[in-house]
């Protein structure tokens, strides 16, 4: 749980380093959220479907749903970009690459390619021992001790 809240507590520092674990973990942690919420909001419409009338409304739950969503979304915009560039900088890669991406990602097509390839750019391991970023978050001690 610890990794999960890592980014929230660095919330918007940008520069570092970011573990692998850091990255996924939260990742994983908006997705377990976003699939409550989803339900909250699934179950709000079958409410109204199930209600029989010709012209069905969607239920309260929904539109809770829909609202903790938003408050969401806008609450970690910031935590996940900082995540995303740190972690873009375990790869000693600027984090002006994210941007790139970002809007390549929106092109037809190559959107899929350039996606697919940020995917594993993320699962890739960082650099080992320091880089122009900062120490090694997995060894902040170095690899000069045997050097």
């Amino acid at each position: 749980m610890d990794w999960m809240l890592m980014p929230l507590r660095r919330y918007a520092e940008f520069s570092g380093r970011s573990r692998r674990k850091e990255y996924w973990m939260f990742s994983l942690m908006l997705m377990i959220v976003y699939s409550i919420l989803a339900g909250l909001m699934i179950s709000g419409g079958l409410i109204a479907a199930m209600d029989g009338v010709n012209d069905p409304e969607l239920g309260p739950t929904f539109w809770l749903g829909v609202g903790l969503a938003v408050i969401v979304s806008l609450a970690i915009i910031v935590p996940s970009v900082a995540v995303t560039i740190r972690r873009l900088h375990d790869r000693d890669m600027s984090g002006w690459w994210y941007l790139g991406i970002i809007i390549l990602g929106s092109i037809p097509y190559v959107g899929a390619l350039v996606n697919i390839g940020f995917l594993v750019l993320m699962c890739l391991p960082g650099t080992p021992g320091p880089n122009r970023f900062g120490d090694d978050p997995k060894n902040p001690v170095g690899y000069d001790v045997f050097a």
